[in-house]
C-alpha cells in the first residue's frame, strides 16, 4: 500500500471512531444551559444533537465528493454563515421554521451526496449558507446567559468545522470505486435520518 493511501485510511478511520465517539453525546442533545464554560458549551454545542451531527458531516462529505475547490470552500461557507446565524439568535431576531429547516438540511444534503448531486459550486455554496443560517440561529438562540458570546461562537464554530473533516476525511474513500457507493450510501442515511427529524420520529 502506498504511504499516501496509508495516510487517508488512517485519517478515515480516525473519523469513523470519532463519530462513533460523539454519536451517544448526540442522541442525548444536551441543553446548551446545562454546560458551563463559554468554549467548551460552544464546542459541545453542534455535537451534542443529532440532528446539526448529520447534516454537518453531510457538508464535509458533499464536498469531498464535489472535489476542488468544494472540498475547502463548503466547510469555510458553513460556519461563517452559521455564526451570522448565531448573532441573529443571540439578537433575538425571529426567524421562522428552524428546527425545520436543520431536519431540512440533514434531508437535502444526505440526498446531494446519495444521488451524486454536482452543481455550480457558487449554487452549493449558497445551499449550504441558507442552511447553516438556521444551524448558527440555534445555536445563538440556545446560549446560556451567564456566557461569554464570542467565546462561544468559537468554541462552535471549531467544533462544527471538526465534524466537517470528519465528514471529507470519510469523502476520500471516493479516491477508489468501491468508495463512491459508501459514501452515497452515508448520504442517504443522512437523508433518512434528516426526514426522520422533519416527520417528527427523532
Amino acid at each position: 500500500m502506498k504511504k499516501w493511501q496509508a495516510k487517508t485510511l488512517l485519517m478515515q478511520f480516525a473519523s469513523i471512531l470519532f463519530l462513533f465517539g460523539i454519536v451517544p453525546v448526540a442522541m442525548a442533545h444536551t441543553d446548551a444551559a446545562t454546560l458551563r464554560g463559554g468554549f467548551f458549551s460552544g464546542f459541545m454545542h453542534p455535537i451534542s444533537g443529532l440532528d446539526h451531527v448529520v447534516a454537518m458531516v453531510a457538508v464535509g462529505l458533499w464536498g469531498a465528493f464535489l472535489g476542488k475547490p468544494a472540498i475547502w470552500i463548503l466547510p469555510i461557507v458553513f460556519p461563517l454563515v452559521m455564526a451570522f446565524g448565531g448573532a441573529l439568535g443571540v439578537a433575538g431576531v425571529p426567524i421562522p421554521y428552524i428546527e425545520t429547516g436543520i431536519a431540512l438540511s440533514g434531508l437535502l444534503l444526505g440526498l446531494a451526496v446519495a444521488f451524486a448531486v454536482r452543481p455550480p459550486i457558487w449554487v452549493a455554496a449558497v445551499i449550504v449558507g441558507a442552511f447553516a443560517i438556521f444551524h448558527g440561529h440555534a445555536h445563538g438562540a440556545e446560549l446560556p446567559k451567564a456566557t461569554n458570546p464570542l467565546v462561544f461562537s468559537i468554541g462552535f464554530v471549531i467544533g462544527t468545522g471538526l465534524l466537517h473533516l470528519a465528514g471529507i476525511a470519510i469523502g476520500e474513500l471516493t479516491r477508489w470505486s468501491w468508495g463512491e457507493y459508501v459514501v452515497r450510501a452515508g448520504g442517504g442515511i443522512i437523508a433518512m435520518i434528516g426526514m426522520g427529524f422533519l416527520v417528527g420520529v427523532l
